[in-house]
């Protein structure tokens, strides 16, 4: 790798670490080229991405970015897994470690906090962005669902009540 493309590389790794909502730092030792595959296409699906960099390049790209504190867990084989939705590369990269014991969590960083294994793995357990909105909605959708069961409910009622003064009358 020349140069040029080292520098062209350190600027595609300094756009990742400003603009994604959350990056992972994972060892990947004895991982299949397969298992690997497998990660990326489970990243790709959540909208994230996977990224094997070299190390000493990554830790220039960081430098001076918000998440400069992770550079401390780029050391030995270390995959970047990251997205823009501050969960979907946390929850993928969690899951894919619990199926895959050769994938060694280390942290991460989410904006400018840097995260621990137990900080990824508590942005991992939180909803999804999809989660959220799909939530939303349906505390949005409720209330009308109750209106209109509170606006049918007197009709029914004073139908019932006529009825029962109709069969006490007959």
């Amino acid at each position: 790798m020349d140069r040029a493309q080292k520098e062209k590389l350190v600027e595609e790794l300094g756009q990742i670490f400003e603009s994604s909502g959350v990056v992972v730092v994972s060892h990947y030792e004895g991982m299949t080229v397969a298992e690997m595959q497998d990660l990326r296409a489970k990243m790709r699906e959540a909208g994230g991405s996977v990224r094997v960099a070299k190390n000493k390049l990554a830790k220039i790209a960081l430098d001076g970015k918000p998440c400069a504190s992770i550079a401390n867990y780029l050391t030995g084989m270390t995959v970047l897994a990251y997205s823009e939705d501050p969960v979907a590369a946390a929850k993928v990269v969690n899951d894919y470690a619990k199926e895959n014991s050769k994938l060694e969590i280390l942290g991460g960083a989410m904006g400018d906090s840097a995260l621990d294994l137990a900080g990824v793995k508590a942005v991992a357990a939180m909803p999804s962005r999809e989660e959220l909105i799909a939530s939303i909605v349906g505390c949005i959708g409720a209330p009308a669902s109750n209106i209109a069961g509170a606006i049918g409910a007197p009709a029914s009622n004073i139908a019932s009540i006529l009825s029962t003064i109709e069969e006490k009358a007959a």
